[in-house]
């Protein structure tokens, strides 16, 4: 009898219990429970928004990419290169930009113009060579004023290929005041490759100080590499303003054979018969090459003079 009424109000009990989880579940859960889901489902859609918006600017800069030539690619390569930490990562990037020889690549190269390291300003400058004129003479000229020697001295150079007159100035400038023999070197042949009769005067003034410009202090020139590229490039130019001067070192014994053969040959390229004088009288020199760059001069000289009736 006892086990009967134990096994009822256990049946009783088990109905119970199963009755109030209805009821629990009918009613729903609870406020914070529903809360909880809420915030996860936004956290789920932000997340989905998230991917597919970043899978579209993934898609986009493949587009970007797929759309670019492979020029446009590898400068675009070159470019962020330049922005590296290592010094050999934004030299290698400048050689690479420099060898496209393509105006926008000179473009990329400009920024580096300003490097920390002088040794890739000065890359720059030539890497930069493949824009038009004015546009890399402007980029390259403050340049000149850098306070590194190799860095002047190849601006100095980059300068003349430009083939741009707004360089001859500042060119005349670094000729006539800077204290390294390379630069004024490099300088007195950049202006020989801008062939401006403008830069004349400046030159014959490296062979011959009394005729330097008004105003400036007389110095003679003692390094043969500078007084060899004036004498050069006054050849390229080919002004007879620079007769005198170039007849002067060639006759002056006591200036290097070296000096004095580069002023032969400017005086052929001149092609002034008033030169001819000054070239037979070295045509017995001691030194056999000058006299062969006094004989073809000679010859130039005698090409360049128009044939008469009868000749």
């Amino acid at each position: 009898m006892g086990s009967n009424a134990a096994a009822l109000r256990t049946s009783r009990g088990g109905h119970s219990g199963t009755s109030n989880m209805k009821i629990a579940c009918q009613a729903g859960p609870p406020i914070h429970t529903r809360h909880t889901c809420r915030i996860f489902l936004a956290f789920c859609t932000l997340v989905c928004l998230s991917v597919s918006a970043g899978a579209v600017n993934l898609s986009q800069d493949e587009l970007a990419k797929k759309s670019l030539t492979p020029l446009q690619l590898e400068i675009e390569k070159q470019r962020q290169r330049l922005s590296s930490s290592e010094l050999e990562e934004r030299r290698n990037a400048l050689m690479r930009l420099a060898a496209l020889r393509h105006p926008d690549a000179s473009r990329a190269a400009v920024s580096a113009l300003d490097d920390k390291a002088a040794i890739v300003r000065a890359m720059a400058s030539s890497a930069v060579q493949w824009l038009p004129a004015e546009e890399g003479a402007a980029a390259v000229l403050p340049l000149l004023g850098d306070k590194d020697e190799f860095v002047r001295q190849e601006a100095a150079y980059a300068l003349g290929r430009t083939k741009s007159r707004i360089a001859i100035m500042p060119l005349i400038e670094r000729l006539a005041k800077d204290k390294k023999d390379g630069v004024r070197g490099a300088a007195a042949v950049a202006l020989g490759q801008l062939a401006d009769e403008a830069a004349v005067v400046s030159l014959a003034g490296v062979l011959s100080p009394q005729t330097s410009l008004p105003g400036r202090k007389a110095r003679k020139e003692k390094n043969v590499f500078v007084l060899r590229a004036a004498a050069v490039s006054l050849g390229q130019i080919g002004s007879r303003a620079g007769l005198p001067n170039l007849v002067a070192t060639l006759e002056d014994e006591t200036t290097t054979d070296d000096v004095r053969r580069e002023a032969a040959r400017a005086l052929g390229l001149i092609g002034d018969p008033a030169a001819e004088p000054a070239l037979r009288k070295v045509l017995l020199a001691r030194d056999p090459y000058l006299s062969l760059a006094a004989h073809e001069a000679l010859r130039r000289i005698s090409r360049q003079q128009p044939v008469g009736p009868g000749q």
